[in-house]
């Protein structure tokens, strides 16, 4: 394929050169044929119109030897009539039967030979005294003129000029040499240029090839030099776009697989255990008739709180569903972002008090209204506030705040707990994504909440972000768009006034800096 698309484009050169050269030999030899002729009619005609030389002419034609006296006249003015008695020459012939009677013409050359009836010998003939027969055709091997003399004593004769062509032959056939010496001058370079620039063509789509065939094998890594701006360097830059693409597409596919794979083994693995729980300690109630009511009221508690898991499972994955079928529904209306902080604070202050949590709420600037689903962004912030008081040893310092600035108003809340490994912060909201796989069931987490969170601040066009350190704590921080709210400033929470909620005393002091910014 490489060999025969370099055999055409060498082809098509030189079927350009051979088009060209052609054409231009027909234009050259036309040129010179009807330059010619041109010249050649005009010239008789000028010569011919000299009233001194048809007097003399018409005053010899009595004479007794007419057609000597003719010729002297005319070798007079063969300057102006170009004979040169090599292809030009003239002729007397008799007026009457056409026989010639002298001519220029060498011996050898015809001199005594009747030159061709032509039609204007036969026009000249049959014409009236003084009238002159010009013409020609372009397309015939000679040119002639016949012009009738008559005498005035009735004497008639014809003076007849013919031009054998020979310049304009000898001329097309130099001319013909040099267009078949410039096609061969240019078969040489065109097939020198052809092979250069198919070479240069061709070496992008040689590389393309070879990508092309590396990504049917699965290389996606293979990229075409793009050493140009022209239609080429485009398309090989078009091709190292969509090599890229594919690349990326593959590697979200193969991740989107290992997730599933992944999903699916969490699910099932996060299901078995609560069954086999319920299981075993069912076929345990179901074996010992004797079992004390104590145990057995244990046991059912047991059973009880597992499949409150399991349809707590359940009931997350099928949310999960909505959101990644997109047909969950979130209402819609204003609402007051500091208020829900209250409730999200007096809803858990209880949960905190049985750890010994300190939980300050830190109102400063009221944060503008906001307009979204508010039931969902409580359950967000309630979501959120429950693994800070879960994973956050007892005694701990839980603050929950917020800012705002002209396009977004944010919700932070920190505490002081465990934190999070750095390796681990890309993935906590994962579905099924556990810091602590251990702890994390032990406190009855399924890996799902902060899944469905992410999802519901994203429905609302915003976004969640989390900071931490081991032993530090963490700080998570939700980002809602403002609707309706044009001009307002960035304004920085005052802790000063905080009371504390559901604990002794308040945290001293909160950093102005994560007062005001999203953390």
């Amino acid at each position: 394929m490489r060999d025969s698309l370099r055999g055409k484009l060498v082809f098509i050169m030189l079927l350009l050169i051979i088009m060209l050269m052609a054409t231009v030999f027909v234009f050259l030899i036309r040129g010179v044929q009807t330059f010619y002729s041109n010249e050649f009619y005009e010239r008789m005609e000028t010569a011919f119109g000299d009233a001194d030389m048809l007097t003399a002419l018409r005053s010899a034609a009595d004479d007794d030897d007419a057609a000597r006296q003719m010729g002297d006249i005319l070798k007079a003015y063969a300057g102006k009539l170009g004979i040169d008695s090599d292809q030009r020459n003239y002729y007397i012939l008799d007026g009457g039967t056409g026989e010639m009677l002298l001519s220029s013409a060498p011996e050898g050359q015809g001199a005594s030979t009747v030159p061709k009836i032509t039609p204007n010998v036969l026009a000249a003939l049959a014409s009236l005294a003084g009238e002159r027969a010009y013409g020609g055709n372009t397309s015939e091997d000679y040119m002639d003129i016949a012009v009738p003399i008559a005498g005035e004593g009735g004497a008639r004769f014809v003076v007849y000029i013919l031009d054998s062509r020979q310049t304009v032959r000898r001329l097309s056939s130099e001319i013909f040499t040099l267009i078949m010496e410039a096609v061969a001058v240019g078969f040489v370079i065109s097939s020198a240029v052809s092979l250069v620039l198919s070479r240069t063509l061709l070496q992008p789509i040689r590389g393309m090839t070879r990508a092309a065939e590396a990504m049917a094998g699965g290389d996606f890594s293979r990229k075409i030099p793009v050493e140009s701006a022209d239609e080429i360097g485009v398309l090989s830059g078009t091709f190292n776009n969509m090599a890229s693409q594919l690349e990326t597409t593959l590697e979200e596919l193969r991740r989107a697989e290992k997730l599933r794979r992944d999903f699916v083994a969490n699910v099932s693995h996060e299901l078995r255990t609560p069954l086999t729980s319920i299981r075993t300690f069912a076929e345990t109630l179901s074996d010992d008739s004797d079992m004390p009511p104590q145990t057995r009221a244990r046991f059912l508690g047991v059973i009880l709180n597992e499949s409150n898991r399991m349809t707590k499972i359940v009931e997350d994955l099928l949310e999960l569903s909505k959101f990644d079928a997109g047909i969950t529904k979130l209402s819609s209306e204003e609402f007051s972002l500091d208020r829900s902080m209250r409730e999200v604070s007096d809803a858990v202050v209880l949960a905190a008090a049985e750890r010994g949590h300190i939980i300050t709420l830190a109102q400063g600037e009221p944060l503008p209204k906001i307009v979204g689903d508010r039931a969902r962004v409580e359950q967000v912030l309630m979501n959120i506030m429950t693994n800070a008081i879960k994973y956050t040893p007892e005694g701990g310092e839980i603050v929950i705040y917020g800012g705002f600035d002209e396009k977004y108003a944010w919700v932070t809340i920190r505490d002081n707990g465990i934190g999070i490994p750095s390796e681990d912060l890309e993935h906590v909201f994962d579905r099924f994504y556990r810091v602590d796989k251990a702890r994390s069931r032990e406190s009855g987490g399924t890996g799902l909440g902060l899944s469905i969170a992410y999802d519901i601040i994203r429905l609302h066009g915003g976004d969640i972000t989390m900071e931490s350190e081991p032993g530090q704590g963490t700080t998570v921080t939700v980002k809602l768009p403002i609707h309706g709210i044009a001009g307002a400033l960035p304004v920085a929470a005052d802790f000063g006034g905080a009371e504390p909620i559901g604990g002794e005393s308040p945290i001293e002091e909160a950093d102005d800096d994560s007062a005001g910014e999203p953390q």
